[in-house]
């Protein structure tokens, strides 16, 4: 069922699977399996035999080879199953443990071969190219590589080949196209050696294609109708069948043809041109039209010519006057050789057919023959002998028109004589002016009134008045020129202009008081001068072009005219002087270019000027400007000035407060130019003005809790795509005096010290020991005692640096007690030092009886007059900074030594005294007691519980 099924879905992509090609003596029905060791050792000699032997097939058993056949059509994508060789060679039984009874292996009863089957390609070859090979199920699928059926045949050739895995076999006389593979089935024991053969169907993806894009046809003006006429260069269609060209047709058929297709025996078909109405190449000599070539695929694709058809002549028209009679008057005393008349015959038809010849009827007598001579070839007659005396006044020449294969046209021309009594005037000219063949030849740039010839007038008989006149229009005078009679000064009278006219015809016409009149005609060509300059069609040529252009980019083609003619009107280009050195100019085509890369932002507008130069002699020249515009193009990041910016802002800003202007430059011009700055990172703090570019902090700011910002900011032009660049910001807070110094230790108001008696002057008692986190001036501390309650208290001091408090005299007697200290600890902040202050309670004893009454005099307010004495120290940074975060551990391991120590000296000492039993009466409720102390003890400070220290 599933080869069925792959089958079905094979053939909807254009797959189709033909049966095997059985052959009579082949048992194909089963594998026998060999019957003795002997046998089965050959194996591996008959599988090397098959693969070096294959060219040697015929010589092979053929009990083990099979044919198959697919089908599928051509430019299928990779994947689509051609088919599956297991299931169509029946490899593949139809169930575990039973075979199929047309299998040819031998029966088992597992679902899976042991060894398992593999398929191969005998060789690689093309295979890769067209088709994929499963080794595992045996499938074949086309590859990625698409099947072009017409390269794929056209390039094949005829016939069929079995030389490698993979071959192509194309048949001349049929559309049939194979694709030819050889697969092997092992291993040796299932042995099979298959020739696959895959047929490529044709589909229509080729239109039609003339060999040329004009075909020409000529017809006779003759032809009869239902004339046939085959069109060369048929249209050819790599596709085949049904797809190839089917039919021709004409866009416009122009009433007069049609088209017919004639296939022959190979199948080709060639379109002919009826004739179906009556040529007349005088009427219309050619046909234009379009020829399709239409194919036979669904939908149907076309190609198409050019037809053009051509009326060939023949000599269907003879020669034709237009009129039937012509008038001549000839004077007696004419010139001999003076032309007196032409005729002139048309011929409608072409080439040697419309060859005219004229000649004399025979009727025309001789003696008017040869008084008259007619020119064969241009019809043209003259005054061939002088007519004399005995000539008649009266000849009657018939002429004839003779064309080839025609009928005589026939014109009569009745030629008058006058015979003249007196002689007429005579015109003799003497030229002044260059004169060559009776034309003369002036200089465009001549003056007014250049002298061009004398006529002098006269009659021979010399019995009558002549006059005379200058007949035709023109710059010219004849006038007489005295005191000379019968002379006459021709002469101009205007500048001349060759670009305005440049040939001149007039006559001097002369006649007597008897009605006699001679003209002699002049003929004047002017000759051209280089008087014009070459003009630019724009005196200011403005041009634009984008930057960054490709180099020897086209500007523009520089167009000058120049009205004077031959090599003075030819025009050459030249670049001005201030013209930089990357423009090119062609100096013949005039063409503008640039040689480099313009930079908008390098110079934006270019100006310099062009000449047009002529060929004159000497040469003539213009000048035009050229104002060249370079156009931006996004090529330019904007541009931070400073790649780091840092700003000092005092801590406790206010918020929305400008910190900075933050200062970026585009080159580049308009929205290109256009900068939006942004904040990249830590953009919930601070804020930055596009216009502006002002940094501001949304914020107040706070140096003790961040000392420091690093900011990233983003600029990004208008431009399209967008360019962008970045800056580092740092923002460095400076620090104020905002925090007084913080009092560590002592810890408490309430604690105090036992001081022995015995201590020595110059001893340190104990320490007030401060920080400050501020920084700078702000954090520089300094210790001084400003109240003192007690015995006498001025026997100890404060070092004002380190805060160390030492006894400074011996104690006596009478300094058993409580002396209370209080201790100002002050910054040098700026523009006000901001302090702290803590009370240092000093117990002088020798032990400590009687925590309780200490506590009573620690807890009562003493009265203590401030002393405002400023210490005098040096400002130094020795002070200890907050910041110093690696000596907070040091500190606070001594503290608890410490704690450790003076409550181990407390505990022996409260011991001792509880042995001696005395007690010690409380008689000064002003801190000063008398405690009788014997024996020796050590410092010892007690504090009953933990309180904060009081800042005042």
């Amino acid at each position: 069922m599933r080869g069925r099924g792959n089958a079905r879905s094979s053939r909807a992509l254009g797959v189709s699977w033909y049966p095997a090609t059985w052959h009579p003596r082949l048992d194909m029905g089963r594998l026998h399996r060999p019957r003795s060791s002997t046998s089965h050792r050959n194996l591996p000699h008959l599988f090397l035999f098959f693969l070096f032997v294959e060219p040697f097939s015929c010589l092979a058993s053929h009990s083990r080879a099979t044919e198959l056949l697919y089908s599928l059509n051509e430019g299928l994508p990779a994947g689509v199953l051609i088919g599956s060789l297991a299931e169509d060679l029946r490899l593949l039984p139809r169930s575990a443990g039973r075979l199929d009874p047309h299998s040819q292996l031998p029966e088992r009863t597992g679902a899976e071969w042991n060894p398992p089957l593999s398929f191969s390609l005998a060789s690689r070859g093309l295979s890769g190219q067209y088709v994929t090979l499963d080794n595992r199920s045996g499938e074949l699928h086309t590859s990625a590589q698409k099947i072009d059926r017409e390269a794929l045949c056209l390039e094949g050739g005829g016939g069929t080949a079995w030389g490698g895995s993979v071959s192509i076999s194309s048949s001349p006389s049929s559309d049939s196209c194979l694709l030819l593979l050889d697969v092997l089935v092992l291993p040796q024991e299932y042995f099979r050696f298959v020739k696959v053969k895959i047929a490529i169907r044709d589909i229509n993806d080729n239109a039609p294609q003339f060999p040329v894009s004009q075909i020409s046809v000529w017809v006779p003006e003759n032809a009869p109708v239902n004339t046939r006429l085959a069109i060369e260069h048929p249209a050819v269609d790599p596709d085949v069948g049904i797809n190839g060209v089917q039919t021709y047709r004409l866009l416009d058929y122009h009433g007069m043809f049609t088209l017919d297709v004639e296939e022959n025996e190979n199948g080709e078909r060639t379109p002919y041109l009826i004739v179906m109405g009556a040529l007349d190449r005088e009427t219309q000599d050619q046909y234009v039209s379009i020829i399709i070539a239409e194919d036979g695929g669904s939908p149907p694709l076309l190609g198409s010519a050019t037809l053009t058809i051509g009326i060939s002549d023949i000599n269907d028209n003879c020669p034709l006057f237009t009129d039937s009679q012509i008038n001549v008057t000839v004077y007696g005393n004419a010139t001999v050789g003076t032309p007196i008349a032409a005729v002139q015959a048309v011929d409608k038809d072409l080439g040697t057919n419309a060859q005219i010849t004229y000649s004399y009827s025979q009727k025309v007598p001789q003696a008017s023959k040869d008084l008259f001579h007619l020119d064969e070839n241009t019809g043209v007659i003259k005054l061939f002998n002088k007519i004399g005396g005995s000539v008649l006044q009266s000849h009657k020449l018939t002429i004839l028109a003779n064309g080839p294969g025609c009928i005589p046209a026939v014109i009569t021309a009745l030629v008058s004589v006058i015979k003249v009594i007196f002689r007429p005037p005579e015109i003799v000219p003497r030229y002044i002016a260059n004169e060559i063949d009776g034309v003369v030849y002036l200089k465009e740039l001549e003056p007014v009134n250049t002298p061009i010839a004398f006529f002098t007038i006269r009659d021979p008989e010399g019995k009558y008045k002549v006059n005379c006149y200058l007949d035709g229009e023109g710059p010219f005078r004849l006038s007489p020129y005295k005191p000379y009679n019968n002379e006459y000064l021709l002469e101009t009278t205007k500048p001349m202009d060759y670009e305005l006219q440049q040939f001149y015809e007039v006559a001097v016409v002369a006649w007597n008081s008897e009605g006699f009149h001679v003209k002699r005609v002049i003929k004047v060509q002017l000759l051209d001068d280089n008087d014009n300059a070459p003009i630019f069609l724009q005196p200011l040529i403005e041009l634009t072009i984008e930057e960054n252009n490709s180099p020897n980019a086209f500007l523009t083609k520089l167009y000058a005219t120049d009205a004077d003619s031959g090599e003075r009107g030819q025009v050459s280009y030249f670049l001005g002087p201030d013209a930089p050195s990357y423009f090119s100019l062609d100096n013949v085509t005039g063409i503008l270019t640039v040689s480099t890369q313009l930079d908008r932002e390098e110079k934006e507008k270019y100006r310099y000027t062009v000449r047009a130069v002529d060929c004159g002699k000497p040469p003539r020249e213009s000048v035009a400007t050229v104002a060249l515009t370079v156009l931006d193009k996004n090529d330019n990041s904007p541009r931070f000035i400073n790649k780091d910016f840092s700003f000092f802002v005092p801590e406790n800003f206010p918020g929305y407060g400008e910190i900075g202007v933050i200062s970026v430059t585009d080159a580049d011009a308009g929205r290109n130019g256009w900068v939006a700055l942004s904040v990249v990172n830590q953009s919930d703090i601070f804020v930055i003005d596009t216009g502006k570019g002002m940094l501001r902090a949304k914020v107040s700011l706070d140096r003790e809790q961040q000392s420091s910002y690093t900011l990233w900011v983003e600029a990004v032009d208008g431009g399209e795509p967008a360019l962008s660049s970045t800056a580092k910001i740092t923002i460095l807070l400076l620090d104020i005096n905002d925090n007084p110094p913080l009092v560590l230790f002592p810890q408490s108001n309430m604690s105090y010290l036992l001081v022995l008696p015995s201590t020595l002057p110059g001893s340190p008692v104990t320490e007030v020991y401060a920080v400050d986190k501020d920084t700078g001036m702000n954090a520089v501390i300094a210790y001084s005692i400003i109240g003192r309650r007690g015995p006498r208290p001025e026997s100890f001091r404060i070092d004002p640096k380190t805060g160390n408090i030492t006894l400074e005299e011996a104690l006596l007697q009478t300094d058993y007690g409580l002396h209370r200290l209080l201790v100002k600890v002050s910054d040098h902040g700026y523009p006000e030092p901001l302090h702290s202050t803590v009370m240092v309670n000093l117990f002088v004893n020798d032990t400590v009886s009687n925590e309780s009454y200490i506590e009573s005099l620690l807890r009562k307010e003493p009265e203590i007059n401030i002393e405002e004495k400023e210490p005098q120290i040096s400002i130094e940074p020795t002070h200890r900074k907050v910041e110093s975060v690696s000596c907070m551990p040091t500190l606070v391991a001594l503290s608890v030594i410490s704690l450790g120590s003076i409550t181990l000296v407390t505990g022996m000492g409260i011991y001792i005294c509880l042995r001696k039993g005395k007690k010690h009466p409380r008689e000064d409720e002003n801190l000063e007691v008398q405690i009788p102390l014997k024996g020796k003890i050590d410092l010892h400070m007690r504090e009953r519980k933990p309180m904060d220290i009081s800042n005042i």
